[in-house]
């Protein structure tokens, strides 16, 4: 039967997953049957994706990384080797709780870096950038950029994954690409 992704040998996908075209899995991933993988997405070596988890189209997942059901990762995002998803924020060995998964969200274009953790029930905005092992326990807005334990914004970030330096009217340039930001409040926004 021919496929329109690619699958390493060693993985494992079980019946019923749904995989886009150009999409590739490497060694020793496992995705299970109740999950859905969007076109050209990239599964480093052993993740594992578990039932009702959605990835959109183009999401790059690096080494060691479990993702388990109740995350949603939109279009473009970047997980970074060995970031870590929870699904229940009070597990207990003896205590089944598998019907009380809270959902999580990762909306376009956002990046978690390595051995970051996120926090169950916690949203993370388009184009947010988590530093490379922050915790996340609170919502992430757009275009943030999140550092520490437990995490704290530390600054703005340009869709090129820059940080943004604005002026005093509230405007930025990336220097990568050009695109210029607006600052209002606590909200950003590409103009």
């Amino acid at each position: 039967m021919k496929t329109d992704y690619y699958c390493h040998e060693t993985a494992i996908i079980d019946e019923g997953a749904r995989l886009g075209e150009g999409t590739k899995v490497w060694h020793f991933c496992h995705i299970m049957g109740n999950s859905s993988l969007g076109e050209n997405c990239n599964l480093g070596q052993n993740v594992f994706v578990a039932d009702d988890v959605v990835l959109g189209n183009n999401v790059k997942v690096q080494n060691n990384v479990s993702i388990y059901s109740g995350v949603i990762c939109e279009d473009d995002v970047f997980l970074g080797p060995s970031m870590v998803f929870t699904n229940i924020k009070n597990p207990r060995s003896a205590i089944v709780r598998k019907g009380a998964y809270d959902r999580t969200l990762v909306k376009q274009g956002a990046s978690i870096g390595a051995n970051a953790t996120i926090v169950c029930g916690n949203d993370i905005g388009r184009f947010a950038f988590i530093a490379a092992g922050a915790v996340v326990t609170k919502e992430v807005p757009d275009y943030a950029l999140m550092i520490g334990c437990p995490a704290k914004q530390a600054g703005w970030m340009s869709e090129y994954g820059h940080q943004l330096r604005f002026d005093d009217k509230g405007e930025a340039v990336c220097p990568e690409s050009g695109e210029k930001y607006l600052l209002k409040g606590n909200q950003i926004r590409k103009v």
